[in-house]
């Protein structure tokens, strides 16, 4: 199986080579797209990473690069390169070669669907923990040294649900979501005092799309938004921003970010 393969961009131009860099893991659509373009406009050069959505990256680098040369690459990889050092070697020294440094990496790549009590199997486990807990934390190790030589940091996409309240027929992943959790903490000891690590714990920021298998109706959509204080869903740029406070804020580490309009507050943990 080839786990990945990479266009390598064309050097960057002298005006931008000293522009940070940030990889943002699955971020060709959705949220992951919204950290991406939000960085992009702050200055950043970016690796958009994807596995099945390779159009859309594509897509989403040609519109960045006409806005700014040469300040945006694509690399599509599957994540269970991880279980292969030698694969995860080669991608690592893919990342960086890409624009020279790693500044920022952004653990966003996630699989989410329900796991009900007697259907559990190890495929699932294996599934849910590759993307939420196990790829985070070997790429994290395996890019530490880059990070460190730039005084980077590590943010982490984690989820309201990962600690305390959990979804009801959501097993595998509540606990790889707090597993995920508890490696922005430890790590935030680990790799101190040159690379800080941080989460943002979304809510309802984004629905999911309307012809997957996690679609809503109206009703449980108008259901949801009532639970919400706010009383709206978030945006992908609501949760854009939060990344981007934390990639600059130089004496914060350890810390997770709610952003979820207050729903945590009134939160059972039962309903999604």
């Amino acid at each position: 199986m080839s786990y990945f393969n990479h266009q390598h961009p064309i050097r960057p131009e002298a005006t931008d080579k000293q522009a940070p860099v940030m990889l943002v893991t699955g971020s060709a659509k959705r949220i992951g797209s919204a950290i991406i373009q939000a960085a992009h406009a702050q200055g950043y050069r970016v690796i958009i990473h994807c596995y099945k959505s390779k159009q859309q990256a594509d897509s989403l680098a040609a519109t960045l690069n006409e806005n700014r040369t040469n300040s945006a690459a694509v690399i599509v990889a599957d994540l269970a390169l991880v279980y292969d050092s030698n694969l995860l070697d080669q991608f690592t020294q893919t990342v960086i070669q890409t624009f020279g440094q790693l500044d920022v990496l952004v653990h966003n790549a996630s699989r989410f669907y329900p796991t009900p009590v007697g259907s559990i199997d190890y495929n699932v486990w294996d599934e849910l923990f590759l993307t939420n807990a196990k790829a985070p934390l070997l790429l994290s190790q395996a890019l530490l040294p880059y990070l460190q030589a730039q005084h980077g940091c590590i943010i982490s996409l984690l989820d309201i649900h990962a600690h305390d309240k959990p979804f009801s027929g959501y097993t595998v992943y509540n606990m790889a979501k707090a597993a995920h959790r508890m490696m922005v903490q430890s790590l935030a000891l680990d790799m101190a005092p040159h690379v800080r690590v941080n989460g943002v714990a979304p809510g309802v920021n984004i629905l999911p799309d309307a012809d997957s298998d996690q679609a809503l109706d109206k009703q449980r959509q108008q259901s949801i938004i009532s639970s919400i204080p706010m009383q709206r869903i978030g945006m992908p740029d609501d949760i854009a921003h939060s990344v981007l406070y934390l990639a600059q804020a130089n004496y914060v580490t350890g810390q997770i970010i709610t952003v979820d309009g207050g729903r945590s507050l009134t939160l059972a943990g039962s309903d999604i």
